[in-house]
């Protein structure tokens, strides 16, 4: 292949370029006929070769090479788009191979193990919280209850104590973007953080009764169960001094809705738990307690009532009210007066109205 081009002087140079089909010998200089010479030899040529072939055992792979490699560290695989995830996804060996030490064939072929029965355990242990407010007021409260927690960039710096915590205490946290912490937390509405935490377990009533105080309003929810109705009772609670809920099922009040809908009040509360409703009511009547009872249609008007110091206010679900097992075990009750345009108020609605006059007449 010829290259001519000319120089500054004017003259035209040309450039002689080997052909490929030369390479088995030198070609001489085509304007001083020098060069040139006798071909490789033979075992030069083989030397040469052996030494690209030990250059190339050791050289490293290529990324495209390495793509095209069985990957068998579950670590560093990214999961599968149809693999559902849980942030209590946990890897697990049977228990026979846990003792002997050997993977099972399907973790030799790179595959994981989920054992069904602890993801049941930890979900009956553990529960997910969210929400700034929340978070901060569990941290300050009880930080040894956080399991792990996520974090969205901009939070961090407001978390700052907590993350120091979790590094300290060996507590495993992601600094993660948002459709991420939505995984994390089983919803959009996250506030940039999440915790799995322990729950917390109902108090029983005898225990509750030999630490209460001399006024002691306690709320006893009869099959309230929407999250967001719990989390503004909560809210309410903690705002007006009540410190105890009777409730059946101690863990309604540590839902992901409940607590980031009571905005840190879940921290000021304390579920109690009776052998059954009718029996927790009838435990605080004989320890000396006011049981009373709220309705729509009925009751002393609330602007006229006098509230006792020791009471237990009890309120059901805004469709069917109050059972009449638990009506009936009232000794006062109650209504909020108002226009009646509507059938009731919502029950979060009226925790708030009946515990702020409770407060102004006792506090």
């Amino acid at each position: 292949m010829n290259d001519e081009f000319k120089g500054k002087s004017g003259k035209v140079k040309v450039m002689y370029v080997r052909d490929e089909g030369e390479s088995g010998s030198r070609a001489p200089n085509p304007r001083t006929g020098k060069g040139g010479g006798r071909p490789a030899r033979q075992e030069d040529s083989r030397r040469s070769s052996g030494r690209r072939n030990e250059e190339g055992a050791g050289r490293k792979p290529r990324s495209d090479e390495g793509s095209r490699r069985p990957r068998n560290d579950e670590g560093s695989r990214k999961p599968r788009s149809d693999e559902a995830f849980s942030p209590w996804r946990t890897v697990s060996r049977p228990p026979s191979e846990r003792a002997s030490g050997e993977a099972s064939p399907a973790e030799q072929n790179g595959k994981v193990t989920v054992d069904p029965e602890v993801i049941r355990r930890q979900r009956q242990e553990e529960t997910r919280v969210y929400g700034e407010n929340a978070c901060q007021a569990l941290f300050q409260s009880r930080p040894e209850a956080i399991v792990r927690a996520w974090f969205v960039q901009s939070v961090t710096p407001r978390f700052r104590d907590a993350l120091r915590w979790l590094a300290a205490n060996r507590k495993a946290y992601h600094v993660v973007d948002d459709a991420e912490l939505a995984k994390a937390s089983g919803t959009e509405h996250h506030g940039g953080v999440c915790f799995i935490i322990k729950k917390r377990m109902g108090m029983a009533v005898s225990e509750w009764l030999r630490q209460a105080d001399e006024k002691d309003c306690v709320l006893a929810l009869e099959d309230v169960s929407n999250p967001h109705n719990l989390g503004g009772i909560m809210r309410s609670c903690a705002h007006f001094g009540v410190k105890g809920l009777l409730v059946n099922d101690a863990s309604l009040l540590e839902s992901g809705a409940a607590v980031r809908t009571a905005e840190g009040g879940a921290e000021h509360v304390q579920a109690i738990s009776g052998d059954s409703f009718a029996a927790g009511l009838e435990a605080f009547r004989k320890a000396g307690y006011t049981i009373v009872t709220t309705s729509s249609h009925q009751g002393t008007p609330l602007a006229k009532a006098e509230l006792p110091a020791k009471m237990v206010l009890v309120l059901g679900q805004e469709r069917e009210g109050l059972s009449d097992s638990a009506f009936q075990q009232g000794d006062i009750s109650l209504s909020i007066g108002g226009t009646g345009n509507v059938e009731s108020l919502n029950v979060s609605v009226a925790t708030g109205i009946l515990l702020a006059e409770w407060w102004r007449q006792n506090a």
